[in-house]
């Protein structure tokens, strides 16, 4: 199966013509090889307009609301970047084409390690990964310049909002488990100020902060 000729169709068809139009954040797009973070099974499926499954009830997004959140969040190289969910790993591969310093955060263990194992095979660098309840953030780690959270919250999360520097950006879904809006969070004068990007839906934030666990 040509991977890459599908990579470069799913940048064109899915990304640019829906209003992505940050030329860094296509570019890197185009390069994660989104294959190897999703289960064998559905490989076939990995350059769909669709979120996958990818076990332990969680799931990788779609390419284009991977692509809205990463624009949003207008990342620069060397900018510190804590993630919450890492999920199968693909989100942080393309905070990580675009030269963050990554910080991120999975409450599963099994798929952290997961994670884990495939970025490092794919060379994947300044990289920081942790196990635990990521509705808390990294508080030794703070002030982060950026922060990305993969699965909904039922409200702004205070902890993790009060770990983004001033001016720093927060892009965050928020609403019922239902139907959410992924928002852009600002910090300006200690305060958010927020932005909606699109409605979607996500899987759970789940921790102290967030959903109870199941």
């Amino acid at each position: 199966m040509d991977y890459e000729a599908q990579r470069q169709q799913m940048a064109e068809h899915q990304l640019r013509a829906r209003g992505i139009v940050d030329e860094r954040v296509l570019a890197a797009m185009g390069r994660v090889r989104r294959e190897w973070f999703i289960p064998p099974e559905l490989r076939a499926r990995a350059y769909g307009d669709s979120a996958l499954a990818i076990g332990a009830d969680q799931t990788i997004s779609q390419p284009y609301i991977v692509a809205l959140s990463t624009q949003a969040l207008a990342i620069e190289p060397g900018h510190r970047v804590l993630e919450i969910g890492t999920g199968s790993g693909y989100q942080t591969a393309v905070l990580a084409e675009l030269g963050a310093e990554v910080f991120t955060m999975e409450r599963i263990a099994a798929l952290s390690l997961r994670a884990r194992a495939v970025l490092d095979t794919l060379c994947y660098q300044r990289i920081r990964y942790a196990i635990g309840d990521g509705t808390l953030g990294w508080p030794e780690e703070a002030p982060f310049d950026r922060i990305v959270v993969t699965a909904m919250a039922p409200e702004l999360p205070r902890r993790l909002f009060a770990q983004l520097r001033e001016g720093g950006r927060m892009v965050v879904p928020i609403g019922a488990q239902e139907q959410q809006e992924l928002k852009l969070i600002t910090k300006s004068a200690n305060r958010p100020i927020a932005e909606e990007l699109c409605g979607c839906v996500f899987v759970r934030l789940v921790g102290e902060e967030g959903w109870p666990v199941p």
